[in-house]
């Protein structure tokens, strides 16, 4: 910390008490300068040769028969006046960050000017503070936090723009040259901590990192903060990226509980102007601050019931960027009065930004084709609507294990992301089982209607042998399953035929029906095959996919003949189960037709809660 000694003569001011202070020379005192409570007791000569000011308070007193004045409202108070009665005295005087405003301001409202003497105390503090003060990285920090409790003199006499043009020309500062001690306790590269190997013997020059002033600021007041953020952008030299990290640690230093998404104890309105303070804040380029911190950002703006501008604005950047988000992310607790554990509306609503961002850049592609012209539209990859669609099923298997979550809201946010082309749903299978586990209450249309959410062409093989096992599936998934793997197993035999299926069984699988012949099944029919398996049914079926699995997993290349032999029966296997399972139905007067068609929005059965009957199995990927 830099510092300046003033004067030559010992400190010879004394205390009596608390509120009285006096000068300790063989010279009697001759006026009182009460200071606030304060009163000291000094000399009319050293004072009136060097403050403006003091000659006119005194002489005011002669004209009043007075040796006592009164001074109410000096900068500083009466340690600030202090320091300048020792200055006039020629007492040893010490100037630091900490100090130096106060007595600044004070010289000011004594009127110390170079006209009374030369050589006073303004032009002395004027040049330390060019010379030195505003030349150190932290002591600009400290002398701008100094100036808050000396506001407006700080302000009309221009310390607090000097601080803020200093402090930012040195964030702005190439890194090579940057030579003062900063704080940086995060975790550094090998080069940053001038750990990295050496070359040829020689070591290389320490590297300085893009924010190294990120943690020094942090201790700003939040007001002054964003005033040093705001300096520090209209310059222009600083990376978005940079700024977003500087507040996030920002954030993270001021919110207690902000590292772990929530906001914990402090003062409500003091915590909520940080808030909206870092909000506003925030660079503006796409990817300059982490879909993570914005997350973050959100919960504490909900907890902290924030204005709804900072609220809308965030998750519009959140929605253009919900790719980078995680499971973990996503689980904000609902607000006080909703039944649900987590706010289910808000992630929706997050979903349907970033469509609709994929939307306009379609439209975006679209205009630029028809009037070619050239454009630059953000670019939404295959890679992104993936990851999004995936973070989707994570989220819905997590918060499937409400209770009270309706499956509107379940059918809905997976509906948003239907349009995105995904190799495997079996995430999307996980979340759906999740969901029946916690909800054996839901009705059949309901059952229906979920399963349906899913491609049982996309389930992984592991995925189809839990699913033709699963009791709370509906039996026409089960058969779709079961039929799909079978593709699988024939097509992987080096051969692409279906196995031939009865009419019946066919029209349960997507596209199997004629949609525009008319529906011979019968309402009990459709209940029938939506309903739950049974023991028997699951057994069979299993039974079914072992088979499969069995004729499958002895292909080898020298031997094509047994591959064909092992096909043949798995498709006869698989033809004489589903017979059995709908000849089954017949007899017992389930089914009035051999042949079924469905035609999309055809209407559902009525809708009845279904109850599971106790197996001795159960199973689930969950």
């Amino acid at each position: 910390m830099k510092f300046m000694k003033l004067g030559s003569k010992p400190d010879a001011f004394q205390t009596d008490g608390d509120k009285i202070r006096y000068v300790a020379t063989e010279l009697a005192t001759d006026i009182a300068v009460n200071v606030g409570d304060v009163k000291f007791y000094l000399h009319k000569f050293p004072l009136l040769s060097k403050s403006a000011r003091l000659q006119k308070l005194v002489a005011l007193s002669n004209e009043e028969n007075s040796d006592e004045i009164h001074i109410l409202d000096i900068p500083g108070g009466a340690a600030a006046f202090e320091i300048c009665a020792k200055f006039c005295y020629g007492m040893i005087v010490t100037l630091n960050a900490y100090n130096v405003i106060a007595a600044r301001c004070a010289a000011e409202y004594l009127e110390m000017y170079e006209t009374i003497e030369k050589g006073n105390l303004i032009y002395k503090i004027e040049v330390f503070l060019n010379s030195s003060i505003f030349r150190s990285w932290k002591d600009s920090i400290i002398v701008l936090q100094t100036t808050k409790s000396l506001l407006p003199w700080s302000e009309e006499l221009k310390v607090v723009s000097h601080c803020l043009d200093s402090i930012a020309t040195k964030c702005c500062i190439d890194t090579s040259k940057v030579e003062w001690s900063y704080t940086y306790n995060r975790k550094k590269l090998p080069s940053e901590n001038g750990d990295d190997s050496h070359w040829n013997g020689v070591r290389t020059q320490k590297v300085v990192p893009k924010d190294w002033w990120v943690e020094d600021l942090c201790e700003l007041q939040v007001d002054l903060y964003k005033r040093v953020i705001s300096t520090i952008k209209t310059r222009g030299r600083i990376s978005g990226d940079v700024l977003g990290e500087a507040l996030k640690a920002y954030a993270s230093r001021r919110l207690p509980g902000f590292s772990k998404g929530m906001v914990q104890g402090g003062d409500i309105a003091k915590n909520r102007l940080l808030v909206d303070t870092i909000v506003q804040l925030l660079p503006s380029g796409k990817g300059e601050v982490s879909c993570n911190f914005f997350l973050k950002l959100l919960k504490a703006v909900i907890l902290l019931d924030c204005g709804e501008m900072g609220r809308i604005e965030l998750m519009k950047r959140i929605g253009q960027q919900l790719d980078e988000a995680t499971v973990a992310d996503l689980l904000v607790r609902a607000p006080a009065g909703e039944t649900t554990i987590y706010d289910v509306d808000m992630v929706q609503s997050l979903v349907e930004e970033f469509v609709t961002q994929v939307q306009d850049v379609h439209t975006d592609l679209h205009m630029e084709n028809e009037y070619h012209e050239i454009r630059s539209p953000k670019f939404v990859s295959d890679a992104s609507k993936l990851m999004v669609a995936k973070l989707v099923d994570g989220y819905l298997a997590e918060v499937s294990r409400d209770p009270n979550l309706p499956i509107s809201k379940f059918i809905r946010l997976a509906e948003s992301v239907s349009s995105f082309s995904r190799p495997s749903h079996d995430g999307l299978y996980r979340a759906i089982d999740m969901y029946l586990k916690e909800h054996p209450g839901i009705s059949k249309s309901e059952r229906k209607k979920i399963c349906r959410l899913m491609d049982c062409r996309k389930l992984s093989p592991d995925a189809c042998l839990h699913a033709v096992q699963n009791e709370r599936l509906p039996l026409r998934v089960v058969v779709q399953v079961l039929f799909f793997e079978q593709m699988r197993a024939s097509a992987a035999s080096a051969g692409d035929s279906t196995p031939d299926l009865p009419s019946s069984i066919r029209a349960l699988l997507p596209g199997g029906g004629s949609h525009g012949s008319s529906r011979s099944t019968t309402t009990n029919a459709e209940d029938d095959w939506d309903a739950i398996p049974t023991i028997d049914e699951i057994r069979a079926l299993k039974g079914e996919l072992a088979a499969l699995k069995l004729g499958n997993g002895d292909v080898t290349k020298n031997n094509a003949e047994k591959v064909s032999g092992n096909k043949m029966k798995g498709m006869l296997i698989s033809k004489k189960i589903f017979s059995k399972l709908w000849s089954n139905k017949d007899r017992n007067g389930e089914i009035s037709s051999s042949e079924t068609s469905e035609s999309p929005g055809s209407s559902n059965a009525e809708e009845t809660k279904s109850s599971t009957p106790s197996r001795s199995q159960r199973h689930s990927i969950s």
